[in-house]
């Protein structure tokens, strides 16, 4: 596709962000998984579901445009994906892996508000108000997560995981 236009690179963006949330439901549930903290596998499968319905949103979105809803291969989330998934198959104490696994998630995060923050940027500026709704939306519960996973971390994982491994010193 040809980027000659705003809307051509909104579109494209949003193709590229529609895979990026399909490539995370898949991630998700081994990631919660791996988890060993209830907490943080409560969060991540919560967060499953609101990425479904991050999908459905996105689909929407397009629907809006008057195209179907097609992916474009998010290398940014394969990326970020593969650099979890080598943190799952290292030998960790299940705290240090907890703490890892949501600096993985957090990143993922901040990806994901960075597009959409970009998105609806866009999307009011081209005139596309309902489908900026739906992607303010889907920004304020990305932004939701991330704090989330940070007040898991602050409040307990990051504690245990800085207390692992010191009474082998």
């Amino acid at each position: 596709m040809a980027l000659n236009s705003l809307q051509d690179l909104f579109q494209d963006q949003l193709a590229d962000l529609y895979d990026a949330e399909n490539q995370l439901v898949k991630a998700l549930p081994k990631m919660a998984e791996a988890a060993s903290s209830p907490r943080l596998q409560s969060a991540f499968r919560e967060h499953l579901e609101q990425t479904k319905g991050h999908v459905e949103r996105l689909q929407q979105v397009f629907e809006q445009l008057g195209s179907k809803a097609k992916g474009k291969t998010c290398q940014a989330m394969e990326g970020l994906i593969e650099e979890g998934s080598e943190l799952m198959e290292e030998k960790a104490d299940p705290s240090v892996l907890d703490a890892g696994l949501i600096a993985a998630a957090q990143k993922v995060e901040h990806y994901e508000m960075a597009g959409y923050g970009c998105l609806y940027t866009w999307a009011e500026q081209l005139g596309h108000g309902q489908a900026a709704q739906l992607l303010k939306q889907t920004l304020s519960e990305e932004e939701q997560t991330d704090k989330k996973l940070t007040q898991i971390a602050e409040g307990m994982v990051n504690l245990q995981a800085a207390g692992s491994g010191s009474a082998a010193r």
